[in-house]
């Protein structure tokens, strides 16, 4: 992070004019040859010095008529300068100090002033609650669908079953029925009819 140190005249003989701080000492006056020069009745030749050290301006009185005062109270010996605060030469002359911190891969610059602040975290937006089913009556107007129960398949391996065996009886009874109907009771004589037949008592003619 690269810092930038400037003073932003408030009021005085041009007020909004920026002065960079570059430099490790540099004098305040209304002399030329003082490295920020300001032309005005209140400022001394050699008004007041800033110096660099451990990375902040610190500045002090060179013995000015009107003295250099910051934040309103009156320099008596050296200051060390921080974002924000109000340097005054004088009555009328006011300069606010300012400290920009910039990024070299970055294209922003932000004061330190700001980034010294810690960051709030943002409130939780909250989750907005779930829309209220409107009831007309007692039942509701919209209701939740149902599932959909899974229909079960139908074994129909015991109905054929049940329809071969019927089948069966029927063949048996129907063949009995005609081996029966033969007057002369021959047709009991034939294989297999002969072995009911002498199961139940009869004998072949």
């Amino acid at each position: 992070m690269v810092s930038q140190f400037q003073l932003i005249m408030r009021s005085g003989p041009t007020p909004g004019a920026s002065f960079i701080l570059e430099g490790d000492q540099l004098t305040v006056g209304r002399d030329a040859t003082n490295e920020i020069v300001i032309n005005d009745a209140e400022i001394s030749r050699r008004h007041a010095r800033l110096t660099f050290q451990g990375g902040k301006y610190v500045l002090e009185d060179l013995g000015s008529t009107n003295g250099t005062f910051v934040n309103g109270q009156r320099l008596a010996g050296p200051r060390v300068l921080k974002a924000g605060e109000v340097v005054q030469f004088g009555e009328q002359i006011m300069l606010v100090f300012e400290v920009t911190s910039m990024d070299a891969g970055a294209t922003v610059v932000s004061p330190r002033a700001s980034a010294a602040v810690p960051s709030v975290p943002r409130p939780l937006t909250p989750v907005p609650p779930p829309p209220v089913v409107e009831y007309a009556g007692n039942i509701p107007a919209s209701p939740a669908p149902v599932a959909a129960t899974p229909t079960k398949k139908m074994n129909l391996t015991p109905i054929i079953i049940g329809v071969v065996v019927f089948l069966i009886l029927c063949c048996c009874i129907s063949l009995f029925v005609w081996v029966d109907s033969d007057p002369t009771g021959s047709r009991w004589c034939t294989f297999p009819f002969s072995i009911i037949a002498n199961i139940l008592g009869s004998s072949c003619p």
